[in-house]
């Protein structure tokens, strides 16, 4: 039989998982394995729990390189923890040093992705449907004020999910006292100590063994306390999304992996906290364009309230965010300026850049078939051949059909509220030195067919 305070630990463990939906029957469980109280006290209750939920268990031991002296004995004492329960066990090295050098970032959130990358490989390999990890009330506490010192929202301030995809974390509203208590006292567990949290270099460790040393001496329930505010926010945070859900849903006439667009009219009445998450999640949902931070997403909301057609704003890593007419383009994707190219009919001339390619072939008759944008008849007696093709240049200048005189193409684009970003992707049509077509929107009135025409020249864009 358990005692009474076990059976009050476990207790709350179920009911945490009761609440969360972490367990269902039949599951195969990977437990985040160091050795210290918090990991081993999970392993010790999920044991417990093992037959009430038809539950395997494994455990995993992520060695980050940081601490050789201690590494040995903690997979040692992992190894015979699992071996006493009939628990699978395994151990994964990572490089933590090599890969912060590599990629610039901090040892410590370089260990997080490393340790939770390894979490996610061995639960794959083994068929594990859920990853079990030992953090506690005790830690949401510290994830809070950590983020709250950092600036952040109220998404940020929710602090940890109970159940994040796979991950769970059946002792989430557990304290670390309580934990500690449990494994000397009731159960006679022994456990591992990792040095480096007793050192104060660390923000984490400085806010465990300082700021929340004070603080529990001044209000005994403040990791309670802290811990039911992340709570409330959480639950608001997730109705805000549903409302981010449902409002993005109209707002995207675009989507690739480098560049989003969103329509304009709703953005610019969307409320600033909404539209603030509509941002983040839009940007987040594109590749290419993670990691924006919150001055950045600010930057961005200014540019929809207050910036005119064709403004723009330049961000970190190439990305830049363009105001059109009727559309916020945000995109990581190099601005293309086509080449240069020659037209001699019969032919298929290619523009890789934009991936199209332009046809030209010689008729007897006009065809009824031409649109006049993507596919166009002109006079070919009073052409130049070959026909050269280019992006636009400064000084251009044509006749565009049913205008009825000379017009700047600048001014044309204007009119036509083109994109500036996309003026150098549109394939201008010289003969000598005359427009004679801006493919994919006029021709030029100066070389329409008539009555008089003898040779006809067709022109089309197709899909390269």
């Amino acid at each position: 039989m358990y005692n009474e305070y076990l059976m009050e630990i476990i207790k709350r463990a179920q009911e945490a998982i009761k609440k969360h939906d972490m367990l269902s029957t039949g599951d195969h469980i990977l437990i985040g394995l160091s050795g210290g109280p918090d990991s081993t006290c999970l392993a010790v209750v999920l044991d417990k729990l093992r037959y009430d939920f038809n539950l395997s268990l494994s455990a995993l031991y992520v060695d980050h390189g940081l601490r050789p002296d201690e590494v040995k004995n903690e997979i040692a004492f992992c190894r015979q923890f699992c071996m006493e329960r009939s628990i699978e066990f395994f151990v994964q090295s990572v490089d933590v040093k090599k890969h912060a050098s590599e990629r610039g970032g901090n040892m410590q959130e370089t260990a997080r992705e490393l340790r939770y990358q390894a979490y996610e490989d061995i639960a794959k390999k083994i068929n594990a449907s859920k990853i079990a990890l030992g953090h506690h009330a005790d830690d949401q506490a510290e994830t809070v004020m950590m983020r709250l010192f950092r600036g952040a929202g109220k998404k940020g301030l929710s602090g940890m999910p109970a159940v994040r995809g796979g991950i769970i974390r059946p002792l989430i509203e557990i304290e670390r006292q309580v934990i500690e208590q449990f494994l000397s006292e009731d159960v006679a567990q022994t456990y591992m100590v990792d040095s480096s949290n007793a050192k104060d270099n660390y923000f984490r460790n400085w806010l465990r063994s300082r700021l929340f040393k004070d603080l529990k001496e001044w209000n005994p329930s403040v990791i309670r306390d802290i811990c039911r505010t992340a709570d409330i926010l959480r639950e608001e945070d997730e109705y805000l999304e549903l409302i981010v859900t449902k409002t993005l849903m109209r707002l995207i006439s675009r989507k690739g992996v480098n560049r989003i667009e969103l329509f304009i009219s709703p953005l610019e009445t969307i409320e600033k906290p909404v539209l603030r998450r509509v941002l983040r999640r839009a940007i987040e949902a594109t590749e290419g364009l993670r990691g924006m931070g919150f001055v950045h997403i600010e930057n961005i909301i200014k540019l929809i309230k207050k910036g005119k057609p064709g403004d723009r704003i330049h961000l970190p890593k190439g990305v830049r965010v363009v105001k059109e007419y009727s559309i916020l383009k945000i995109s990581s994707e190099p601005l293309v300026k086509i080449g240069e190219y020659e037209i001699q009919p019969p032919c298929a001339v290619n523009i890789g850049e934009i991936g199209i390619t332009l046809e030209a072939f010689m008729e007897d008759k006009a065809e009824d078939t031409v649109d006049g944008i993507t596919s166009c008849v002109f006079d070919a007696d009073a052409m130049i051949f070959p026909l050269k093709v280019r992006a636009r240049a400064e000084g251009d200048f044509f006749c565009p059909v049913g205008f009825g005189k000379r017009k700047k193409l600048q001014n044309y684009f204007v009119d036509e509220k083109v994109p500036r970003d996309e003026r150098d992707r549109i394939p201008i049509v010289l003969s000598g030195n005359d427009i004679i077509w801006v493919a994919g929107y006029r021709a030029d009135d100066r070389f329409k067919v008539t009555d008089r025409t003898g040779k006809i020249l067709k022109l089309k864009i197709t899909e390269a």
